[in-house]
C-alpha cells in the first residue's frame, strides 16, 4: 500500500514506507530507551536491539576492527613491506585514479613518510593507459624499483603484474578477484575468490589500513614503534565514503572515527579543498561524497591522473593551496562536460525504455571520465543498474552503477569470461569495461540477462522511500543532531527521509536556474525552509512555485542549516504531493 495513500507524486513516484513490523519495533525501542520516535524508526530499519543501541550511536573501532590477519597473505604483504623499510629498498607505489585510489596512496605515503621513507606515486592516464596496471609501466616501475604496492587495482592484472620481472609485487585492492591470482609476492583483498566475504565490504583504503596496522603490530613485536594510525582515518573515511563502500560494520567506525580527525583540519590537501569548497561546518558523510570527493576524482577523469593523490599525501600547506584551486577548476569543467553526456544519455536510454532490467547507453566521443558519473545518474533515475559507454573509432569504454541488491561487477566479469567484452570488472555496485563495438549490442543484452536473473527491474523506477512522517513543530535541531547519531549514511544505510502531511507553502522562491526554496507550516505556528536543488528540471518546481493555495504532502531529508552561526532546520526536499480534499 502506498504511503500516505501517494500512488503519484507530482515527479510521478508512488511512495513506499516501512512495513507494519518495522513500526512495531520502533516503538517498543522509543519505550525501552527513551530516545525520539523518528531515531528509533532508524534504528528499527538497521535492527538494532534495544540493548545495543548506545553501542551503535558510538561504534568504536577497537571493538570493530577485524584482525588484518584474517585476510589471507596479510601477514606476508605486511612482512614484505616492512623488510622494504627497513632495508631501505625502492618503493613504488601503483594506485587507481579514483578516490579510493588516491586515498590508499596517500595513506602509505604518509606512513612511510613518518618513517623518513619515500616512494615513487606511478597513476595511470585513464585515457592513454586505461585502469589498473599495464605492462608498459610495470616493467618500467620494475627496473627502478624493488618493491612494487598496486593499490585498488592489481587483482585482475595478470600480464601486467608479470611483466614486473626485476621487482616483487604486493596487491592490496578489493575488486572482485577471478579464478585465479596474479603471480605476486602477495595478494591481500578481501574479495578474493577464496576468501570469505565477510569484510567484502571495504574499500581499498581500510585494505591498505589495515596492512598497516599490521605493520605496526609487527614493528611492536621488535620493539619497535609504527607511526600514529589513528590520525590517518580522515583518508579511510574519505575513500569509504567516495568509493560507495556499505556503511556497516567496521566502515561505520571509520567514517565516524575519520570524520573527528577530519575536523581537526591536520592534513594540508584536505584543509585546502574543504576551504575551496566552501565547507564551513563540522565534516559530515554527505561533504565526503558530494563536496571532496568530486574534486578529488576531476584529476583522474579530465586532467592529470596523480593530482588527487599527491593532493592527499602533501605535508606543504602552499602546495596544497595550489593543487586544490587546480582540482576545483578541474571540477567545473567536469561539471560541463557531464551535462551534456547526461542530456544524450538519458535522451538514447528514454527511447530504448527505462522499464528494462539494465538502462544503457552509448555514445560517440563521450569522455571516459565522466561515464561513470552519467551511469549515476540514470541509476538514481530509474532504480536499474545503468551503463554508460563511450565510443572512440571501434573502441569502446564504459562504466556501469548498480542498485542494491544487483552484483553488476559479477555480472560483468562473467561477460568478460564469456568472451563478449574485452575485459571488465569492478564490485558490485560499481563497474568498468572495454569492448569494440561490434560486441555492444550482443553484450548489452546479455547483461540484461544476466542482471534480470539477479531482480533488476523488479522494482518500480519510481517508488520513493519514506521512513516516516513528522509534523513541523516536531522537526528541531536537537532531533536532527539525534538522528544523525544513528549514521553516517551513505551506500546500504540511506539518510532517513521524513514526509510532512497537509501543509500550506507561505513562501517560493526560484533560485538560479533550476532550484527552489520555500517555507511551509502546518497552521500551528511552526514553520520549516526547504531547499529542492533541479526543481526545475522536472515538474515539482512549477508546481510548488504555482501552488495557489494547495496543501501538499513534502517528503525529503532533514539537515542543519548554519548562517551566520545560528542554526536552524531545513528540508531537502525530495517529492511532493498535492493533498486530495
Amino acid at each position: 500500500m502506498s504511503y500516505l495513500g501517494v500512488n503519484g507524486s507530482i515527479t510521478g513516484r508512488a511512495w513506499v514506507g516501512p512495513g507494519i513490523e518495522i513500526d512495531r519495533q520502533s516503538e517498543a525501542l522509543a519505550q525501552e530507551t527513551n530516545l525520539p520516535r523518528p531515531l528509533c524508526q532508524v534504528l528499527a530499519q538497521r535492527h538494532v536491539a534495544a540493548a545495543d543501541v548506545p553501542a551503535y550511536l558510538n561504534p568504536q573501532l577497537r571493538e570493530l576492527l577485524p584482525d588484518p590477519l584474517t585476510l589471507k597473505d596479510m601477514g606476508r604483504a605486511a612482512a614484505r613491506f616492512l623488510q622494504a623499510v627497513k632495508t631501505r629498498e625502492r618503493i613504488a607505489i601503483f594506485a587507481d585514479y579514483d578516490v579510493d585510489g588516491g586515498t590508499s596512496a596517500a595513506l602509505l605515503i604518509d606512513w612511510l613518510r613518518q618513517m623518513n621513507r619515500t616512494a615513487t606515486l606511478y597513476v595511470p592516464d585513464r585515457i592513454k593507459e586505461g585502469y589498473g596496471p599495464n605492462e608498459t609501466a610495470m616493467a618500467m616501475l620494475a627496473r627502478d624499483h624493488d618493491l612494487i604496492v598496486t593499490v585498488d587495482c592489481g587483482i585482475l592484472s595478470y600480464d601486467a603484474i608479470a611483466a614486473a620481472k626485476d621487482a616483487q609485487v604486493i596487491v592490496l585492492d578489493h575488486h572482485l578477484g577471478g579464478e585465479s591470482l596474479p603471480d605476486a609476492h602477495a595478494v591481500v583483498n578481501p574479495n578474493r575468490q577464496d576468501e570469505t566475504g565477510d569484510l567484502g565490504h571495504l574499500c581499498a583504503a581500510a585494505v591498505v589500513f589495515l596492512m598497516l596496522v599490521e605493520a605496526n603490530r609487527q614493528m611492536r613485536a621488535d620493539n619497535a614503534k609504527g607511526p600514529d594510525l589513528m590520525a590517518m582515518l580522515d583518508l579511510v573515511a574519505l575513500g569509504t565514503v567516495a568509493d560507495v563502500a556499505p556503511l556497516i560494520g567496521v566502515n561505520r567506525a571509520f567514517v565516524v572515527q575519520g570524520l573527528k580527525v577530519m575536523a581537526r583540519r591536520q592534513r594540508p590537501g584536505l584543509v585546502a579543498l574543504a576551504d575551496i569548497a566552501g565547507m564551513d561546518v563540522a565534516p559530515e558523510s554527505y561533504h565526503l561524497g558530494f563536496l571532496l570527493g568530486p574534486r578529488i576524482n576531476a584529476g583522474g577523469r579530465i586532467g592529470q591522473s596523480d593530482l588527487g593523490a599527491r593532493l592527499l599525501a602533501t605535508d606543504n600547506a602552499h602546495e596544497a593551496t595550489a593543487m586544490a584551486d587546480r582540482l576545483n577548476e578541474l571540477n567545473s569543467e567536469r561539471r560541463e562536460i557531464e551535462s551534456a553526456v547526461r542530456a544524450a544519455a538519458m535522451a538514447q536510454a528514454e527511447e530504448r525504455g527505462l522499464d528494462a532490467p539494465l538502462v544503457w547507453a552509448a555514445g560517440e566521443g563521450w569522455h571516459p571520465g565522466v561515464v561513470g558519473i552519467v551511469a549515476a545518474r540514470l541509476k538514481e533515475a530509474t532504480n536499474r543498474p545503468a551503463v554508460v559507454i563511450g565510443l572512440d573509432n571501434d573502441e569502446c569504454k564504459g562504466s556501469g552503477r548498480s542498485v542494491s541488491g544487483v552484483d553488476l561487477g559479477a555480472s560483468i566479469q562473467k561477460l568478460a569470461a564469456e568472451g563478449l567484452i574485452t575485459k571488465g570488472g569492478g564490485h558490485k555496485m560499481a563497474a568498468g569495461l572495454s569492448l569494440s563495438r561490434d560486441q555492444l549490442e550482443p553484450a548489452m543484452a546479455r547483461l540484461s540477462e544476466l542482471l534480470e536473473r539477479q531482480g533488476a527491474g523488479s522494482g518500480g523506477p519510481a517508488d520513493l522511500r519514506v521512513d516516516g512522517t513528522l509534523m513541523p513543530g516536531a522537526a528541531s535541531v536537537d532531533l536532527i543532531n539525534q538522528i544523525n547519531a544513528a549514521g553516517p549514511y551513505g551506500a546500504s544505510a540511506p539518510s532517513p527521509r521524513y514526509a510532512f502531511p497537509d501543509v500550506a507553502i507561505s513562501f517560493a522562491k526560484r533560485v538560479g536556474d533550476s532550484h527552489l526554496k520555500i517555507s511551509f507550516g502546518d497552521g500551528m505556528g511552526a514553520r520549516i525552509d526547504a531547499i529542492c536543488f533541479g526543481a526545475f528540471d522536472t515538474d515539482l518546481g512549477a508546481a510548488l512555485l504555482n501552488h495557489g493555495g494547495q496543501r501538499f504532502h513534502l517528503a525529503g531529508h532533514l539537515e542543519i542549516n548554519t548562517w551566520r552561526g545560528r542554526q536552524s532546520v531545513q528540508l531537502r526536499l525530495d517529492d511532493a504531493a498535492a493533498v486530495i480534499p
